[in-house]
């Protein structure tokens, strides 16, 4: 059987990034580990990995995908968006995202392998929302989607 590298590591990304979301609390400390730190050499193959913790350790997010850290150094800084504009962004990417995710025939298995479960109710914090929120736009890019379309 032949394993396609590139989908197993999107696979495992979209794991990951579906587990993110399921037991978070409202305070998060960050910390961020760049395997082999690939910044400015998007050629390397190995696999970004940015880890977000909260204190009392009843989640853990990361997001393993390969450029993603990279990617995400060039974007606009944490505090330049609200909050509530990340909320409210992330809301509707999530609901686009899970909406693929439950209709394989239609979009395919490989790019939205699970559904991602993040409730609006429920404040993440600035970081867990900046991420989720830079992460949806590194998916739109890297795989030529458009989620909310």
């Amino acid at each position: 059987m032949k394993i396609n590298v590139m989908k197993l590591i999107r696979y495992i990304g979209f794991i990951c990034l579906a587990i993110i979301l399921t037991q978070i609390a409202s305070m998060c400390k960050t910390s961020k580990t760049n395997n082999q730190n690939t910044l400015g050499n998007e050629n390397k193959k190995e696999v970004d990995t940015i880890t977000i913790k909260n204190d009392s350790l009843d989640y853990e997010i990361k997001i393993l995908e390969v450029g993603f850290w990279g990617w995400l150094q060039t974007q606009r800084p944490r505090g330049f968006y609200s909050q509530p504009y990340l909320e409210n962004w992330n809301w509707r990417y999530v609901v686009a995202y899970n909406i693929r995710a439950t209709n394989p025939s239609r979009y395919g298995p490989n790019l939205y392998p699970r559904r991602i479960d993040y409730e609006s109710n429920i404040d993440y914090g600035y970081e867990v929302n900046y991420l989720l929120f830079h992460y949806f736009k590194f998916f739109e890019q890297k795989y030529n989607q458009n989620l909310l379309k």
